[in-house]
């Protein structure tokens, strides 16, 4: 029983949980408390894989007849039966290749994401330039900035060690001082916050499991979430209408891959956000209350018993 509920609370946590959250409306009031949230799901989800796997493997051992574990394949054959020992086996099989899935996606996704910055950072530190005097003020005050001759708006970070914010002319032009401020603001906090660490958890975990569970909804939930956190500091550096007029003017703009754009697909439903009501003390104490007991409950609930029972087993 603590195999088949590890196994229905992973398959809940990665498929069913995730779309019936990213329809929700109230992470946008509390972005930082709903991202916990989207981490504890997805932690849990992990851990509740795992543990289906090792519940199930501890099914394949028996005390024997002198109070220790039965190790023999034979022996255990003959007890479960060739039909239950096949479904254990695939089953541990299938954690074992989730665990494997897990670590080649992390370290592929952080290889992959750095080898795109680097180049792009080593393309906008060539191309850079600095013509104008309002830019060279930009760039005084800002620190790791570059700018490029082009005459469309747009506006995007590159975060890592060697971090760059990177503006177009044509944003200078378009943008008056305070929505430069703005979106200057909205990319320093993706790089302060390092919302890129968040986004590459989220893209492994969603690439590891099988895709007949797993759900695009949390990793699109959450770059929106990790968006609408560098919002509410762009407007508590420049307000909200300078911020809502930059995200207009660069909501066309291209992001290379890798990089953190203030514009893209949001851009409407952000600047509405806005407009409406603001961000509630109350739902985001509700949210960190629920992203600790997706932890904790189901860890007291059910991993306790099967660790007693295993404690026992092991024990003799």
């Amino acid at each position: 029983m603590s195999a088949l509920a590890f196994a229905l609370l992973a398959v809940l946590l990665v498929g069913p949980v995730p779309a019936v959250l990213a329809r929700a409306q109230w992470p946008q009031r509390a972005p930082r408390a709903a991202v916990v949230l989207w981490q504890a799901i997805a932690i849990a989800a992990v851990l509740s894989t795992f543990s289906a796997g090792i519940a199930i493997a501890s099914r394949l051992l028996h005390v024997g007849p002198d109070g220790r574990p039965v190790r023999s394949i034979g022996a255990e054959i003959e007890r479960l039966g060739w039909p239950l020992w096949l479904l254990y086996m695939t089953a541990f099989a299938v954690t074992l290749l989730v665990g494997a899935r897990l670590i080649v996606s992390i370290v592929g996704v952080a290889i992959a994401t750095r080898r795109r910055r680097a180049h792009h950072r080593m393309l906008v530190d060539l191309l850079g330039v600095n013509h104008e005097s309002r830019a060279a003020r930009v760039r005084a005050r800002t620190g790791e900035l570059r700018i490029l001759d082009v005459d469309q708006p747009l506006a995007y970070c590159l975060p890592g060690v060697r971090s760059r914010v990177v503006l177009s002319e044509g944003t200078l032009t378009h943008l008056a001082d305070p929505e430069v401020t703005a979106i200057l603001a909205h990319e320093q906090a993706h790089l302060r916050a390092r919302h890129d660490l968040v986004l590459e958890a989220f893209t492994a975990v969603h690439a590891a499991f099988p895709r007949f569970v797993r759900s695009g909804s949390a990793l699109d939930a959450v770059r929106l979430l990790i968006e609408l956190l560098a919002d509410d500091a762009a407007v508590r550096a420049a307000g909200p209408a300078p911020l809502g007029r930059a995200l207009v003017a660069c909501a066309g703009g291209h992001t290379p891959a890798g990089a953190l754009s203030a514009g893209g697909p949001t851009t409407l439903l952000r600047v509405r956000r806005l407009a409406g009501q603001p961000n509630s003390a109350a739902l985001a104490a509700a949210a960190y209350v629920s992203a600790a007991a997706v932890l904790v409950v189901p860890t007291l609930a059910v991993a306790v018993p099967w660790l007693t029972e295993l404690r026992r087993l092991l024990t003799g």
